[in-house]
């Protein structure tokens, strides 16, 4: 025990020499002069240090108010840099009472070998209303240069104590060194919750009586260093679920006059709480607004298959979204059905009320989008959003959204595919279902080409895409003008001319959305003396492995499982034969993550070519990271390998 409190308090010694090193004002010339990041030299800019507690305070009548405090000091180093002298600081208004202001803001340049200071102007300064809850307050520090080095401080006064503002140790730059101190009063009970990769050191938790307010308090010091820079990497759903930062949920209150009172609570509590409230289940118990028009189409209409898709497609048809997220109803199902527009809630709560008006067992699933993130813990502002869950036997489901028009029973749109949402059935019961699709989505390219003596390539193609793969096309692009389709699809597969292009089962959802074309292409070989070399992938080839990075912390989202497979048959100009070809492959990913299959032959003047990719699961673990970079660099080896064509 002695050596754990030596240990201890050497501990907590360092930390207090960090406190002193680490204060706004004392920038150096070192750090003026400093051209790159040591540790990261492709670093536009990097945090020096980045220091933040929050604690409790009293206000003149006698309240507690929450405080937070950040201390920042960042390094530019590139023009690139010059957006992180732009600040914006997000935080919960709910009244007039909230504060929240900048202090010390400063950009500091070395002029003839001498620090120079410019401070912050009021006209640098503003703040922008966002809703009735929420604010961005900003700053722009001026005179900002490569090489500049900028300070600023910035402090949140709030009696609202359920919305403790989140601290991240991460961001897009680096950051040399960040600490977080927080200390909460004997009254106050919250749960923490920490998430990312980053090694984050917590100091044991103290309690240390407060002589003059006459209560006690916990504290804990976090403190890391060397943080990387979080980079977007593809096939990331939302990098902000990966970067590392901390969370506190207040559970409960205990003050001396009104006993123990609880806030967060587990996750039925929340479903059941949702629920009750009139904008939410109180909307499922209205019908008589669609009765009259929903009676004449269930006529007739036996199965439940068959009652399901009339009711879908009626609301799908019928309603137009806002492009408005959330689960509860802003104007209510009765105006919304009435003006045919709606948000999200309004749109799907309404199916859920024709579905079960029509005897389906249907129930509202809470969702987190995926550019809300992943709810982390037992709260209310985990969800964003709602869809409609059909309950079949034996624990399945059909799923249904009816925001978009393009969407098909269990094909929904992308941004709610965002592993599990909450079912909530009417009795109040909730259960977590899993949101991500389970069948590989198609799509299947045929191509009938020809090469001539100089290389060119000309032909057809024919691309059919199937379940996602076909929602995807229709939301895309079909909303777009034709020639700014075609002008962006030259534009992917450079030097490839497109005529003759035709477009089938457009608005016919139960079939495959089906694109021809006629095409040129004079950039998918090359001549060298009485040779020609081309991949027999033609433009199809891909040529970057996405997963560049050496190692990856979190999951690779790609965010459905699909197969692609195409068909090729190339015809050889009059003189050539095939002096060689690739040789056919198939490898496998463990624990059959993903398939790549190639096969390739000849006669006479025919190549023909199958190629297949299929990637089974929608989230492929970290774990398999190396696996799954290696399996698309030796894929895109092989699409890129050569036929050679020899004159005779």
């Amino acid at each position: 025990m002695k050596n754990i409190f030596s240990l201890l308090l050497v501990f907590l010694v360092s930390i207090n020499g960090f406190s002193q090193k680490f204060e706004l004002g004392k920038v150096s010339i070192e750090e003026l002069n400093q051209k790159t990041h040591p540790k990261d030299s492709a670093a536009t800019a990097a945090v020096l240090f980045k220091t933040g507690k929050t604690y409790f305070d009293l206000n003149p009548e006698g309240y507690f108010i929450l405080v937070s405090e950040v201390q920042m000091r960042v390094k530019i180093y590139k023009k690139e840099g010059y957006e992180n002298a732009t600040v914006q600081i997000p935080y919960y208004t709910g009244g007039k009472s909230v504060r929240l202001y900048f202090d010390d803001a400063v950009t500091y340049n070395l002029v003839g070998g001498k620090i120079e200071k410019t401070k912050l102007k009021s006209d640098g300064e503003f703040t922008e209303v966002v809703n009735e809850n929420y604010s961005y307050k900003k700053i722009a520090l001026p005179n900002v240069k490569e090489g500049s080095v900028i300070e600023y401080k910035y402090t949140l006064k709030t009696p609202y104590y359920t919305a403790f503002p989140d601290f991240y140790f991460q961001g897009t730059i680096p950051v040399n060194h960040v600490q977080f101190t927080v200390s909460i009063p004997q009254f106050f009970t919250y749960w923490r919750f920490m998430k990312g990769y980053v090694p984050i050191v917590a100091s044991a938790e103290t309690t240390v009586h407060n002589a003059i307010k006459n209560y006690s308090e916990s504290k804990v010091v976090f403190t890391g260093e060397n943080i990387k820079a979080m980079k977007d990497e593809s096939y990331v759903n939302n990098i902000d679920n990966y970067t590392s930062m901390i969370q506190y949920e207040l559970s409960s209150t205990n003050f001396p006059k009104s006993g123990i009172e609880k806030y967060s609570s587990d996750w039925e509590s929340v479903a059941k709480t949702i629920y009750d409230d009139k904008d939410f289940g109180g909307e499922l118990n209205y019908k008589s607004y669609f009765e009259k028009d929903l009676e004449p189409l269930l006529k007739g209409v036996a199965s439940r298959e068959d009652r399901i898709n009339t009711i879908f497609n009626y609301v799908k048809t019928r309603m137009n979204w806002n492009e408005k997220n959330s689960y509860y109803c802003k104007v209510g199902v009765k105006k919304a059905y009435n003006e045919k527009v709606g948000n999200t809630a309004e749109i799907n709560l309404m199916l859920i009320a024709m579905l079960r008006y029509a005897e389906i067992k249907a129930n509202p699933v809470l969702v987190s989008t995926r550019s809300n993130g992943i709810a982390l813990y037992p709260n209310r502002t985990a969800y964003n959003y709602v869809i409609a869950a059909v309950e079949l036997d034996n624990k399945n489901y059909i799923l249904l959204d009816a925001t978009s028009k393009s969407a098909l029973p269990n094909i929904l749109p992308l941004r709610v595919l965002n592993w599990n949402g909450r079912m909530i059935r009417e009795n109040k019961t909730s259960e977590e279902i899993d949101l991500m699709p389970k069948i590989n989505s198609k799509e299947m390219v045929n191509i009938i080409a020809s090469i001539d003596n100089e290389g060119q390539i000309s032909g057809k193609a024919r691309d059919q895409y199937l379940d996602y793969n076909a929602f995807l096309f229709r939301e895309n692009y079909l909303t777009m003008a034709k020639d700014s389709y075609l002008e962006r699809l030259e534009k992917r597969y450079n030097g490839l001319e497109i005529d003759e292009y035709s477009t089938q089962n457009d608005k016919d959802l139960s079939k495959p959305m089906i694109e021809n074309f006629s095409f040129k292409h004079g950039n998918v070989s090359e001549r060298i003396g009485d040779k020609l070399y081309f991949s027999p992938m033609l433009y199809y080839a891909r040529t970057e492995n996405p997963f560049k990075e050496e190692d990856r912390e979190f999951p690779v989202d790609f965010p459905f499982p699909y197969q692609d497979k195409y068909s090729f048959n190339i015809t050889i100009p009059d003189g050539y034969e095939v002096e060689s070809l690739p040789k056919p492959i198939a490898i496998a990913m463990e624990n059959n993550i993903g398939t790549f299959k190639y096969n390739i032959s000849s006669s006479a003047k025919q190549i023909q070519l199958s190629v297949s990719l299929d990637i089974n699961f929608s989230t492929v673990p970290s774990d398999y990271y190396e696996t799954l970079k290696n399996f698309y660099k030796t894929m895109i080896e092989k699409q890129n390998e050569k036929v050679v064509l020899r004159k005779v």
